[in-house]
């Protein structure tokens, strides 16, 4: 019998051809060829009102003029039109060789695909753009660093049944699709996702993992992640978090996501009110680099904050896209405004092909000492290097303990100056040199 699916989005067809800090450059005016076969979707009746930036909406005029606005804000017309080969993509940026060498030479999963909003913010004329980095490959994917690996965090290793990871206690990560609207040239989980030609994750595994949860009382907090739970469909998503729901020892749901900041269409009035028939659930919200906080951003975060969806932000630290404090603070900064608390800075896990993203873990500990006390203590997350073979999330702070003098802490604040704590019997910086 056939496995039923649950993707609106059709599948990809298996694939043997295609695996700056600054703020993006105005797109160009009359360099680029027009798309020479627009893709459009049947019309269907005008969906409800979505604000189009002016960059995007001066794209979708150029590069889509046969697509409405409502369509456009079709999170599903997005999917099924992603940017899928080197032959769509050189149409509407000046493709580098090193990039066409990389899409042409790519066989398995993560294919490249680009949600056509995402494709806006691109910087036509810049590989060297942040944002352009991030998604389209170039052949650096192709060269394995000395300690990568397809799964480097073991997640393999901690999956009692298929497509859960039971590492902590009392925590569980269910990974409930291998599909995502826009694929991330570093992503941890590489090795899954878009294999298959992006076939669904059947309802039997779905009904594994639920079971597996039901009958493990530990398990008090789900991680909902993928692939991008959120390219399932309300049915399906209300199907997961309603069973989830009915299991008493379960207090804590969270979705992992980039769809708020690579597709914002996809939150939906309906997907919100979705949301909000359910026990508190919380979004963990992947952002990359100040560039992504559009208009259309702006509108999705408003629309979940004002349902009381709690999000946190999580964070990649990145060479050449996000590794320095002026572009860290704007991102966090700018999250504050949108009402996404940061949370996470990550270093870049070591999967195979990402030498060309990782910086050194100095200098994630260098961008949390330039915010902690220059900005409020709420845009400043926590960096945590995420321990190679299952070991977990390490957090990373900058010292600031100089050591002890008697009964005293000598500590040191953001801008250098010390400071003494009476500390009686106290054990921490015992072991520090204070002159």
């Amino acid at each position: 019998m056939t496995e039923e699916r649950h993707f609106e989005e059709s599948e990809e067809p298996p694939s043997s051809r295609h695996r700056s800090n600054g703020a993006a450059a105005p797109i160009r005016s009359a360099t680029i060829l027009p798309l020479r076969t627009p893709l459009t979707a049947p019309r269907q009746k005008a969906a409800p009102r979505f604000v189009i930036g002016e960059r995007t909406e001066t794209f979708r005029q150029r590069f889509y003029p046969a697509v409405s606005k409502a369509e456009w804000n079709d999170w599903r017309w997005q999917n099924r039109n992603r940017i899928r080969s080197a032959e769509q993509l050189a149409q509407i940026i000046n493709a580098s060789n090193d990039e066409l060498e990389a899409i042409h030479r790519h066989t398995g999963p993560l294919p490249l695909a680009i949600a056509p909003y995402y494709a806006s913010l691109l910087d036509p004329d810049d590989p060297e753009q942040g944002l352009r980095r991030t998604v389209v490959p170039v052949t650096g994917e192709y060269y394995r660093a000395p300690g990568e690996d397809d799964d480097p965090l073991g997640e393999d290793h901690d999956s009692p049944v298929p497509n859960l990871v039971h590492r902590y206690p009392d925590r569980v990560l269910f990974l409930v699709t291998g599909l995502c609207s826009t694929y991330c040239r570093y992503c941890t989980r590489s090795r899954m996702v878009g294999a298959a030609g992006e076939r669904s994750v059947r309802k039997s595994d779905h009904e594994t993992a639920l079971d597996y949860i039901a009958r493990t009382p530990a398990v008090r907090d789900v991680l909902i992640s993928g692939g991008d739970p959120l390219s399932l469909d309300d049915d399906r998503l209300d199907y997961l978090l309603g069973r989830l729901g009915k299991i008493p020892h379960v207090e804590f749901v969270r979705l992992g996501t980039k769809m708020p900041a690579v597709l914002p269409q996809r939150i939906t009035r309906e997907f919100v009110r979705m949301l909000k028939r359910h026990k508190p659930v919380w979004m963990s919200i992947h952002f990359t680099h100040p560039d992504e906080l559009t208009p259309e951003v702006a509108e999705a975060c408003g629309r979940l904050a004002d349902a009381g969806v709690p999000m946190g932000s999580q964070t990649v630290l990145l060479k050449g896209v996000n590794d320095d404090v002026g572009t860290m603070k704007r991102l966090m900064q700018g999250l504050l405004k949108f009402r996404v608390r940061p949370y996470y800075l990550y270093q870049c896990d070591p999967i195979t092909g990402s030498s060309h993203f990782r910086t050194t873990v100095d200098k994630g500990i260098e961008i949390i000492e330039g915010l902690r006390g220059h900005t409020t203590g709420y845009a400043v997350p926590t960096f945590v290097v995420d321990g190679p073979g299952g070991g977990g999330k390490i957090p990373l702070i900058p010292d600031y303990v100089v050591g002890r003098e008697g009964d005293d802490l000598v500590l040191r604040n953001y801008a250098g100056k010390v400071f003494r704590y009476a500390d009686p019997g106290g054990r921490v910086g015992a072991g520090e040199v204070t002159s």
